[in-house]
Parts: C-alpha cells; structure tokens; sequence
C-alpha cells in the first residue's frame, strides 16, 4: 500500500495507469473488432466477441489490482456464491454515484459474463471509450424528450425499438445486462424533487427494465439484486480514484424472475403493469430497509430479521 502519498497524487498515478492499461490494449481490441466487423460469419464473430470479452476483463482486472495497490478500501462483498460465468443475468443497483460502476466491476469481474451497459448514443464520440463500448457490444441508446415525441409523433417508441435491436445480439453468447432503475444518481435535490417515498433510493424506472426483460425473456431468467452503500457516506469516482473511500459494502441478492414477466409487452397489457410495477416496488422497498442496516457501523453486524423479505 502506498498510503504515505498525498490523495491527489495517488489519485493522478491511478488515472495514469488506467490510462496506460487502455492504451496498450486497445490497438488489440481495435485489430478483433474490426474482424468481427468485416467477416460476417457467426462463427468469426462469435470467436471475437469472447476474445474482445476477455481484453475487457483484462483491463478491468489491472484496474483493480491498481485499487488494491495504491488504496487501502474495506471491502464487504456479500452474495457472490453461485454466480457463474456461463449463465445469462439482469443486474440492476442503486445509483449513488460514479464510483458505483469500478466499484461492481471490482466485485463481479470474472464472476459473471461482462457488464453491459446501456448507453446515450452522444457517448459513442468519448475518445477511445466510446469505440471500445461499440466494440464490446454496448447498446447505444437515444432518448426522445417528450417535447420532441410531441412534435415528431413518428418517434414515439423509436427508443424501445432500439432496445429491441441491442437486445438481439445477446442471445447467443452469456451476458450480463446492468440497469441502473433509478435511471440518475441520487442527490438530496432530486429525491426531494421527486418526493420519493423511499429514505435512500430515489422511484425506479419500471420501463427501461421491463422492456429488456421482454425483449431477452428466452435466456434472461435471473436478476442481480445489487445493492451498494459506502458507510462513511457518499463519494465520487475522482475520491475513489484518490483512496478516500475507505469502506465499500456490496450486497447481492440472487433472484429468478417471476415467469410472467419474461417475454412481457409491457406496453400494451395494463395488467402486467401493474403486476411489474408491484414488484419493482416491492424490491425497492427491500433495498431501502437494506440500505439503513448496511450503512451501520462495522461493531454492529446487520440485524436479517429486521429487513424484509421480498418475493
């Protein structure tokens, strides 16, 4: 551990590093992309997908090991038995900030099949990132306001559709598909906007997830309920980079999900809904009463019993 450097100089060598370990491997993930691109056959592409999988594992692996070098973070990591990397998962978590995403990575990698997010479109332009997102199947998404749906009617639906489309190259090959539901990161600003009734988590967006669930309910049965707390508050992605987290809790409930909502058409079926909103809402609420005995103090282990059970 390096802990006698300034924080910001420990964050500086950390940012240097990730930045070094992306230039070396992406010339590597470029050459398998561009293959996969230009040969257009299943077999070609499938080979490349694994390959380029496992450059993204490899990079997220030597971001981790320069975590554990230069920090010193507590780690919790609790429901990591029975994960396996041949299985198909929805992962959804609460959004408290944006050390939340190298703080799953640092507790899924190699675990599961790689994290897929979903992306805004605009992030495609992010130097090199946004290449590596394309290459890695990354489904890009554009977001139509309703002001815009208002003006251009066609558009309406234009988003899911999109989702759809993504959706499809993930029939073959396992993956982890990651949501955040909450859809932004919780700020005192925004929950009190939304008047959530939630203590911890602002409402989650049931949309966004029941489409996916529709569009993949052929091989996506089984969610990842992550939940993630940093005890001595919230912090950001340049204090983690900094070492000034010094504590991460990650707990992860494994869950089947319920067979009515696979293969769902959540648009048009108003029972259904309901049905899904219930239990969003019902996990939601799990979470919440989670996210109050988590953020206690280490001297006074988490009480099961007074966390309720969701279905």
């Amino acid at each position: 551990m390096l802990n006698f450097l300034p924080a910001p100089v420990k964050g500086t060598i950390a940012a240097l590093l990730i930045l070094l370990n992306t230039l070396c491997l992406f010339p590597v993930l470029i050459v398998f992309a561009l293959i996969k691109l230009i040969l257009p056959f299943d077999g070609v592409r499938k080979a490349c997908t694994v390959v380029l999988n496992n450059i993204a594992y490899i990079w997220i692996g030597f971001n981790n090991l320069v975590g554990d070098v230069l920090h010193k973070v507590e780690w919790d990591i609790r429901g990591l038995e029975g994960l396996r990397r041949d299985h198909w998962y929805f992962v959804t978590c609460n959004h408290q900030s944006w050390a939340d995403i190298p703080a799953i990575q640092y507790a899924l990698n190699s675990q599961i099949p790689l994290l897929k997010f979903f992306l805004k479109k605009e992030l495609i332009w992010v130097p090199l990132l946004g290449i590596a997102w394309w290459a890695l199947d990354f489904p890009f998404m554009r977001r139509y306001t309703r002001e815009q749906i208002a003006k251009r009617p066609e558009l309406k639906g234009k988003d899911l559709e999109t989702t759809r489309q993504a959706c499809e190259k993930f029939h073959y090959t396992p993956v982890t598909v990651f949501n955040f539901m909450e859809g932004t990161r919780l700020t005192p600003a925004k929950h009190a906007a939304q008047q959530s009734p939630y203590r911890n988590l602002l409402k989650p967006r049931a949309g966004g997830t029941a489409f996916v669930l529709g569009a993949m309910g052929e091989t996506l049965h089984t969610m990842l309920d992550v939940t993630i707390v940093y005890p001595e508050g919230r912090s950001g992605f340049w204090d983690y980079l900094c070492g000034r987290i010094k504590r991460i809790v990650i707990d992860i409930r494994t869950l089947e999900i319920p067979h009515q909502f696979l293969g769902m058409d959540y648009q048009n079926d108003k029972d259904i809904q309901q049905a899904f909103q219930a239990w969003v809402s019902e996990l939601w609420a799990h979470k919440d009463a989670l996210i109050e005995q988590l953020k206690q103090p280490v001297d006074e282990p988490v009480n099961a019993d007074q966390v309720p059970e969701a279905s």
